[in-house]
């Protein structure tokens, strides 16, 4: 691949969709895990208070400008068709744009707007937790899965 605009975009997606795969993991290790052991009420309470935080510039600009960036490289690769590491290039594109953005669009926010509209202490929130806990976390896993994937293929596409 060489040098170029199209090495630092294929190096800001490695490290884009690296640093998204280690929040996504972080979550998926250990952060539900913390918060499934506590009291429902607590946890819910915690989770909304952890979404909340969540969009905020610091997480989002790498969240979504890495969405930007694997859809810039994607249509770059497809116009210009490079000779060498097309085939990545498309394939990290892919893995993030469907299996990390995508995914954080059908499966975990609609799941986290649930959410914030219960009430903490409710009935009706101790009844939806653990499920929430269980259904989050396994969309969460293809997320961080997706994303290291896709870090892997924008690695091998500068091999």
């Amino acid at each position: 691949m060489g040098e170029g605009p199209y090495f630092v975009l294929t190096v800001l997606g490695v490290l884009g969709t690296g640093v998204t795969a280690g929040v996504f993991c972080a979550f998926s290790t250990f952060v539900m895990r913390g918060l499934a052991a506590l009291p429902p009420a607590q946890g819910v309470a915690a989770m909304n208070a952890i979404n909340t935080a969540a969009v905020r510039p610091a997480f989002m600009s790498v969240f979504l400008g890495t969405a930007v960036l694997a859809a810039v490289i994607a249509v770059v690769t497809l116009v210009l068709w490079p000779e060498d590491a097309a085939v990545e290039l498309l394939l990290g594109s892919g893995l993030y744009l469907a299996g990390s953005f995508g995914v954080t669009a059908a499966a975990n926010v609609p799941r986290n707007a649930a959410l914030l509209r219960l009430e903490p202490g409710a009935a009706e929130a101790a009844e939806r937790w653990p499920a929430y806990v269980r259904e989050w976390t396994a969309w969460n896993h293809v997320r961080a899965v997706a994303s290291a994937a896709a870090a892997v293929a924008y690695v091998l596409a500068l091999a």
